[in-house]
């Protein structure tokens, strides 16, 4: 229950980070001598949704090891986007409603 807590949060800090503008929290590149490097991501299908998660486990500068995890969950279904193409023009669109991620690490 620790690693899951662990990697969700990992992954909520970066789906912040990745939010901000502040150059700040910009990571350019992962400390490969010892860390956990997560990525979270849901791929939409038809009627349901694939969690994909993505560990990647660096120890002495090497990958020690990979770990991908398919899950299938619930598809929120649909929303309307509006938008406005290169011309200027407002435009609806229907799209997938993407899920929120939170994590908690302790």
């Amino acid at each position: 229950m620790k690693k899951i807590k662990l990697c969700l949060l990992l992954v909520g800090i970066m789906a912040l980070t990745g939010c901000e503008k502040e150059k700040e929290d910009e990571v350019n590149s992962v400390d490969k001598n010892g860390s956990i490097e997560t990525e979270l991501s849901v791929e939409h299908l038809d009627n349901t949704d694939i969690l994909i998660t993505k560990h990647k486990i660096w120890k002495d500068k090497k990958l020690f090891k990979e770990i991908v995890k398919r899950d299938t969950i619930p598809s929120l279904g649909d929303t309307l986007v509006a938008g406005e193409d290169s011309d200027g023009y407002d435009h609806t669109a229907k799209t997938k409603k993407d899920y929120q991620f939170f994590i908690t690490v302790q």
